[in-house]
């Protein structure tokens, strides 16, 4: 009996001791999983984060210099797919306040419904501005709620209501644009008619065929530019700053009436050719709106939208933009986004398809991107407006008229080169247009199905 219970004892400690070993092991095992379910977790949250709009609360410091806090809905999609809204539109909204609200709230959700996540707005379009706290330029006349509701910031609702529909927003600018037979309507207190109006200054805004020009040569005019684009990234929350083609006009540099800025150039001294310095003068604002941008609004991003033809930017008769330094540098815009707004059929006099056909502008940038080896974002602007229009492209029925999906077909090719990463699509004052409802409804296909 003893022996038994003895025996009893030991089998008792044996089990004890497998269950122990079970129970460790198990523990172990358990803590393992544990430590691999939380990896997995932050691991989901980081692709989470990566693919998810992400709101920063920022500072935004103000003209007087306050600090006021702001929530910036920064945008961070695969592909960025973005509508111009030009003073052509701003001039149609309404002017009644509350009509103003409602109409834009209309527009944000008609842009968002159509696949798009960004807006360009036009904020600066004839050395003038849309928004109450902007100083620099004086209120447009297509601001249309500054005489009924004069307290009332349409920039500022504008902006709001597209963050309310996660849209990014980009503040659009032409930078050196004055205006033409509109110079009436410029107020005297306006900066230009300052300028005009000082002996020592009136050199800072040209006349050149029946426009005037800000002069790109001018110290003063490019930190007066940069100052402007600063204080709209200190008093919006703008997810980014874009310029358009509005650079330099056509000039002959042997016609005193068309040399535009050649007096500068002859009292400066320069020793490079007149082509190279006016290159420079453009790319100095660049540069230095780039780097305000940045300073001010770090989240923010800076781009231009020039023409479709690198032969026309590379040109010694006009633009003068050093597109081969930006797209090889990361100092002067974060994406360029060419207005390639010719169809795939244009052709030449001689019934070959034409440099600008769409084929042939994509490709050109397309290399010029691979063999500047750039960080520089390749975004494609593609022409609404065109569409349904009897445009002359060289075919005997134009190419717009016998089709309605040519922008839906141009963001097909421009996505299979692997080097296209967005769109703009000029512009929102055509999609009422039955023509232009027809290729929206194409294109909203490829612009959904992400």
């Amino acid at each position: 009996m003893i022996v038994s219970n003895l025996s009893m004892v030991k089998n008792k400690r044996k089990r004890v001791r497998k269950m122990k070993k079970k129970t460790w092991f198990a523990n172990w095992i358990g803590r393992i999983i544990a430590v691999l379910l939380v990896m997995n977790i932050f691991i989901s949250l980081q692709a989470y984060a990566a693919v998810t709009r992400v709101r920063r609360s920022v500072t935004v410091q103000n003209n007087a210099g306050e600090v006021t806090a702001g929530q910036v809905s920064v945008e961070q999609p695969k592909e960025l797919r973005g509508v111009w809204f030009s003073y052509i539109d701003w001039g149609e909204m309404p002017s009644d306040k509350e009509a103003f609200k409602q109409r834009a709230d209309q527009v944000m959700a008609d842009i968002k419904n159509r696949g798009m996540n960004a807006v360009f707005c036009h904020v600066h379009s004839h050395s003038d501005s849309y928004g109450q706290k902007l100083k620099s330029f004086p209120l447009s006349q297509f601001m249309v709620t500054k005489t009924s509701a004069p307290d009332f910031d349409p920039f500022e609702y504008m902006l709001e209501s597209a963050h309310k529909q996660g849209l990014s927003f980009h503040a659009w600018v032409n930078p050196y644009r004055v205006t033409n037979s509109m110079m009436r309507d410029i107020p005297d207190g306006s900066i230009v008619k300052q300028w005009m109006a000082d002996p020592a200054k009136q050199r800072n805004v040209l006349l050149h065929e029946g426009n005037y020009y800000l002069n790109p040569s001018s110290e003063e005019v490019r930190n007066y530019l940069v100052n402007s684009i600063r204080e709209i990234c200190q008093n919006y929350a703008v997810d980014g700053i874009q310029f358009d083609d509005y650079f330099y006009p056509s000039l002959n540099n042997n016609d005193p009436a068309k040399s535009f800025d050649k007096p500068e150039y002859d009292a400066s001294g320069s020793n490079i050719g007149i082509t190279q310095w006016r290159r420079n003068n453009v790319s100095m604002l660049v540069k230095d709106v780039y780097k305000a941008v940045h300073e001010i609004r770090p989240q923010a991003v800076f781009g231009i939208s020039p023409v479709a033809l690198l032969s026309n930017l590379r040109s010694d008769r006009s633009y003068f933009v050093d597109i081969d330094t930006w797209m090889a540098s990361n100092e002067y815009i974060d994406y360029i986004m060419p207005q390639l707004y010719h169809g795939f059929e244009a052709k030449t006099k001689t019934g070959i398809l034409a440099p600008h056909a769409y084929i042939n502008c994509l490709n050109s940038w397309i290399d010029l991107k691979r063999k500047s080896n750039s960080n520089v974002k390749l975004h494609i602007g593609l022409g609404l407006y065109r569409t349904g229009k009897d445009i002359k492209d060289g075919n005997a029925v134009s190419e717009w008229l016998r089709y309605n999906d040519i922008l839906l077909r141009q963001v097909k090719a421009a996505r299979e080169t692997g080097e296209v990463s967005g769109f703009g699509i000029f512009a929102y004052q055509n999609f009422r247009e039955a023509p232009a409802i027809l290729e929206l409804n194409n294109l909203q296909t490829a612009f959904t199905n992400q």
